[in-house]
C-alpha cells in the first residue's frame, strides 16, 4: 500500500508549505518541551485550533513534529536541572543528571537526540509497512494481558534499584500508596483524600514528578552551597559531541532491541511510552555487563530508554490509524483532527485515502529525522546554561517548578504536592532509598489496579482467568521469572556466605 501511493504522497509532503509548517512547529515543540512542567500534550492541544485552517496532511504534520520535538526537549531540563518532563524520561533522569555532573552534558543529550531519532524512525518504518497486521495482534489484548503487562512494568523496580531489593520494594510500595489516593476505580467513593476536594482526582503526576526530582536537588544546592562544584566554560560546541558516534555504534544491538520493545509496547492501546521506557531500561540493566553504573551515568541505559521512548510513540499510532483507538493523549488529539479532516480512522481509510495516509507516514519519518539537527543545536545552546553558577540558577529553577506545578489545573494544590513529595524524596535519598521505584509506583499503580479489578469482575473472582489465555499465560510466566530469579540469587548468595563463615 505504501509503495503504491508513494509518488502521490511525496507530492503532498515535499513542498515549501510543509517545510515551513514542520520547522516552525518543531521549534515550538522544542521551546515548550524545554520548559519544566510544560508537556508535549499541552503543546499539541494548543495547536488544534490552528489545524482547522490547514489541509489534512499539514495539520497532522504540525502535531507530529511538535510532539516528537517536545518529548525529546523534555530531556534538556532533565539533564541540566534534574527535572524530567515525562514519566518516560524519569526512567533515565539520574543517568542524564550524573553525566552532566561529570562534564558530559553534550554526550548525554547527544545520545538522547540520536537514540530518540533512531527509535522514532524504527517505529515509523514499522508503522508504514506493518500497521494493519500489528493492530490485529494488539486487539487480542484484554484486561488480563494488560494487567500482566502493567505488573511487568511495575516489576522493573526489582531490577532498577541501585540500593538493596528491600529498599527498592519499600520505595515502590510508597509509590503505590500515593497512586491509591483519589476516587476508587469501582465504587467511585473517595479514599485517602482527607476530605480535600483537590485530591479527588488523585495526586497530580506532574507536580509529583517535578517535586521528587527537582526539590531534592535544590535542597542539596543550599545545604551544600559551599561545596557546589563549578563547571568549566564551554568553548567549541562541537567538543560537546566528541565520541558520540562510537557510543551509538558500540550499543547498536541495544538500539535494535529497545526500538523493538518500544514499538511492540507502543502498539498496545493505553500502554504508551512510559511503560516502554521503564521496561526497556530494566531489561538493559539486566543484560548489561556493567549494571552497577545504571542510575550513576550509564550511557548504555540512556541509549535503551531513549530509543524505546520514541519508538513507542510511533507505535501508538498503529491502533489509532487502523481502529481509531488512542494509545495515549497525543494520539487521542490526532484522532480528533483526523475526524475533523474527514480521514476517519479505520481499515477503509487505507483504501479511500491511501495517498494522504502514506504522506502522514512520511511525515513521521521526517519529524523524527528533524530531531537530529534541531536537537543538537538546542543542546549546544542549552549547555551554556551550565556556565551560570548553580546558586544563581536555583531561584529561577524554583520559579519554573512552581509555574509547572500550578499550570496543571491552575490550583495551589499542585504546589503543595510538589513541596511535600519533594521533601519526602530528599529524606528518602539521604537515607539510601531510591526515588525511581516510587515514581514507577505512581505511574503504574492505577493501571495495575484498574485492570486487576476489571479482570476479577470478568472472571467472577477466579484467578484462573488470568492464565487461561496464551498471551496472558506467557506474560505471567515472564513476571514470575522476573520476581523469583533475583530472590533465588539473593538466597543462594546468602547461603554461600553462610557456608563460608562456617568453614
Amino acid at each position: 500500500m505504501v509503495l503504491q501511493h508513494l509518488d502521490a504522497a511525496l507530492e503532498l509532503v515535499l513542498t515549501w508549505d510543509m517545510f515551513v509548517v514542520m520547522l516552525s512547529c518543531a521549534l515550538f515543540g522544542l521551546f515548550v518541551g524545554a520548559v519544566p512542567g510544560l508537556s508535549a500534550t499541552m503543546a499539541t492541544a494548543l495547536l488544534v485550533p490552528l489545524t482547522f485552517f490547514m489541509d489534512p496532511v499539514p495539520a497532522i504534520a504540525a502535531i507530529v513534529a511538535t510532539a516528537a520535538m517536545a518529548i525529546f526537549a523534555s530531556d534538556i531540563p532533565a539533564a541540566l536541572i534534574r527535572i524530567p518532563g515525562t514519566a518516560a524520561s524519569a526512567a533515565y533522569v539520574d543517568d542524564l543528571s550524573a553525566l552532566t555532573r561529570m562534564g558530559k552534558v553534550g554526550r548525554a543529550l547527544g545520545i538522547s537526540v540520536a537514540a530518540s531519532a533512531i527509535g522514532g524512525v524504527f517505529g515509523s518504518l514499522v508503522l508504514m509497512f506493518a500497521a494493519p497486521q500489528l493492530a490485529l495482534v494488539s486487539l487480542n489484548f484484554t484486561s488480563f494481558e494488560y494487567f500482566w503487562l502493567a505488573l511487568l512494568g511495575l516489576s522493573a523496580a526489582v531490577m532498577l534499584g541501585s540500593a538493596s531489593i528491600l529498599k527498592s520494594l519499600i520505595s515502590l510500595g510508597l509509590g503505590l500508596m500515593i497512586a491509591s489516593v483519589g476516587m476508587d476505580t469501582t465504587s467511585g467513593l473517595p479514599r485517602f483524600t482527607f476530605g480535600l476536594p483537590s485530591l479527588l482526582d488523585g495526586v497530580a503526576f506532574v507536580p509529583a514528578l517535578i517535586g521528587m526530582f527537582a526539590i531534592p536537588e535544590l535542597i542539596r544546592t543550599f545545604v551544600h552551597r559551599d561545596t557546589v562544584p563549578s563547571v568549566a566554560p564551554i568553548g567549541n560546541p562541537l567538543v560537546l559531541f566528541r565520541g558520540l558516534g562510537g557510543v551509538l555504534w558500540r550499543h547498536k544491538w541495544n538500539l535494535a532491541r529497545s526500538s523493538t520493545i518500544g514499538t511492540t509496547i507502543g502498539i498496545l492501546p493505553g500502554a504508551g511510552s512510559d511503560i516502554a521506557a521503564w521496561i526497556s531500561y530494566a531489561v538493559s540493566k539486566k543484560f548489561s555487563k556493567f549494571p552497577k553504573t545504571y542510575g550513576k551515568g550509564s550511557e548504555e541505559g540512556l541509549v535503551d530508554a531513549c530509543a524505546a521512548n520514541n519508538s513507542a510513540l510511533s507505535g501508538a499510532y498503529v491502533p489509532a490509524l487502523v481502529f481509531g483507538i488512542p494509545g495515549d493523549s497525543i494520539t487521542a488529539i490526532v484522532i480528533g483532527v483526523l475526524y475533523i479532516k474527514g480521514l476517519n480512522p479505520g481499515p477503509m481509510v487505507f483504501l479511500t485515502s491511501g495517498d494522504k495516509i502514506t504522506a502522514i507516514f512520511l511525515v513521521f519519518l521526517l519529524a523524527n529525522l528533524l530531531i537530529v539537527p534541531l536537537g543538537l543545536l538546542a543542546v549546544a545552546l542549552a549547555a551554556q546554561v551550565l556556565r551560570v553558577p548553580k546558586l544563581v540558577l536555583a531561584p529561577l529553577i524554583l520559579c519554573f517548578c512552581i509555574v509547572g506545578s500550578y499550570s496543571i489545573d491552575a490550583s495551589a494544590s499542585g504546589i503543595v504536592i510538589m513541596v511535600v513529595l519533594g521533601v519526602l524524596a530528599y529524606l528518602m535519598e539521604e537515607n539510601g532509598f531510591p526515588v525511581a521505584p516510587t515514581i514507577l509506583g505512581i505511574v503504574m499503580g492505577l493501571l495495575v489496579e484498574q485492570n486487576l479489578v476489571t479482570s476479577l469482575i470478568k472472571s467472577d473472582g477466579s484467578f484462573v482467568g488470568f492464565v487461561e489465555r496464551p498471551i496472558a499465560a506467557g506474560l505471567a510466566l515472564v513476571v514470575a521469572i522476573v520476581w523469583t530469579v533475583p530472590l533465588w540469587l539473593w538466597w543462594r548468595q546468602g547461603r554461600k556466605r553462610s557456608e563460608e563463615l562456617h568453614t
